[in-house]
């Protein structure tokens, strides 16, 4: 009897412990599949089943049924039934995930430049895109990172402003928006950089956030926002919930939810990787323009429009603030084009986009990141990522093997998407580097 009765009482507590671990999840893996479906069917116009087959198909995240409604351009997600989140679609902003049945405020249909990309050469637009000659060896390179068991999606090698390779996985092409995830970091630090350079914000100035001005937070300058180095409390950590997750798929507005965490070191004192704080930039730009349309235009009129980043997405969240952490779409041409803009110095087809100084500020060292972390870019001299690269490689790095690597000693930009962690990014750089010279060796 008593062995029945532990028996018994074993299986109700871990029957128990299941539907507690399991509930507590539900609007974390829910919110993902109902969020990640809804932008790749609306805005990438893939088929739900590949969807689910290859971008849900890992963790908790698999047990998820997502639903699209094409009529409401809706997706909601269940497990078992259970748990229901949905995520809504609107032209020009893509997915925001609701919350509390709440969306966010809708964008006003505007006149986008009107040029043609397939008659505009590259980098503009697409005419004589593949200018460039490739080596042998850079060929070898690019089909060796395209086995399908490497899930790579697209790579661009592009270098003189002409792309040398371009190649895509099956089902991708030249015309498939693709998910940054957190290279869309590196976006919002352009943004912030051009409000620099208009005047509207100083990077040594407080982060001019009007809950902090009442404590300690209000030391925290702009600089210790774009470099990581807040002191403000966060966990990232994706595999379970936390400060990061809750962020992302049970917060109406991210911007302040990050904003509202404790000072826990000293500004400039701790350098730790946080998607919150750079919601909170985003928040910061959107106050800084103030109106709502104006705020949602800045970035294609000031950033994607002069560099031709015509399919460029970025999504909001509830309260209608840009998620500048993780949500933008863009194919990888114009992931490239971004990379690009970088390369040459924040000038884009002869027109200057980010000020003066700009890329440079981006490149400096972040204080306490030990040579990996500039302004929302990754650099390459702590050679943690590309031990046998060049030290003046920095680049946009984003979950699952997102990456641009921009590499001035080389006069490259690279752009490598895909699902995979597992890639062997100092191999797939090196590889490329040898069959590229050095900008001082090539010929001209």
């Amino acid at each position: 009897m008593n062995r029945r009765m532990i028996f018994i009482s074993t299986v109700i507590l871990l029957v128990g412990f299941g539907l507690w671990y399991g509930n507590a999840r539900l609007p974390i893996i829910n919110g993902y599949a109902s969020k990640m479906t809804c932008s790749c069917v609306f805005v990438a116009d893939r088929l739900p089943e590949s969807v689910t087959d290859q971008d849900l198909d890992f963790s908790l995240i698999r047990f998820a049924t997502p639903t699209v409604d094409y009529e409401q351009k809706t997706v909601t997600s269940t497990v078992l039934g259970f748990g229901a989140q949905t995520a809504v679609y609107h032209k020009g902003t893509g997915c925001t995930l609701l919350i509390d049945g709440q969306g966010p405020p809708e964008k006003k249909p505007t006149m986008r430049t009107s040029f043609d990309e397939a008659n505009e050469p590259w980098p503009l637009g697409d005419l004589n895109v593949r200018s460039g000659i490739p080596s042998p060896q850079l060929t070898m390179a690019v089909q060796e990172a395209m086995v399908p068991e490497l899930k790579t999606r697209a790579i661009i090698v592009s270098r003189h402003n002409e792309i040398l390779m371009e190649a895509y996985g099956d089902g991708f092409n030249e015309n498939t928006p693709q998910l940054g995830w957190s290279m869309t970091k590196s976006i919002t630090s352009a943004l912030v950089g051009i409000l620099v350079g208009d005047g509207k914000l100083k990077i040594e100035d407080p982060a001019p956030v009007k809950a902090w001005q009442g404590d300690m937070r209000k030391r925290i300058a702009l600089r210790n926002l774009l470099q990581m180095n807040s002191g403000l409390k966060w966990v990232e950590d994706y595999s379970d919930i936390s400060l990061a997750t809750k962020m992302l798929y049970m917060t109406a507005d991210m911007g302040d939810y990050a904003s509202a965490q404790k000072l826990v070191y000293p500004p400039d004192s701790v350098w730790y990787y946080s998607s919150g704080t750079t919601n909170i930039l985003s928040s910061i730009i959107k106050e800084t323009i103030g109106d709502q349309q104006a705020y949602y235009e800045f970035a294609n009129k000031r950033l994607f429009e002069p560099c031709g980043m015509k399919s460029m997405v970025l999504e909001p969240d509830v309260s209608g603030t840009i998620v500048g952490s993780s949500y933008a779409f863009a194919t990888a041409r114009d992931w490239t084009r971004f990379g690009l803009l970088y390369l040459n110095d924040g000038v884009f087809n002869g027109q200057r986009i980010l000020p003066e100084g700009w890329v440079s500020f981006t490149r400096q060292e972040a204080k306490g990141a030990d040579g990996k972390y500039g302004a929302q870019w990754w650099l390459n001299l702590s050679k943690e990522e590309l031990p046998d690269c060049p030290e003046d490689i920095y680049y946009c790095d984003g979950f699952q093997g997102q990456r641009v690597y921009v590499v001035p000693s080389h006069d490259l930009v690279v752009v490598r998407l895909g699902i995979s962690n597992d890639f062997d990014y100092n191999g797939f750089m090196r590889r490329v580097l040898d069959a590229v010279p050095p900008k001082e060796t090539a010929v001209r």
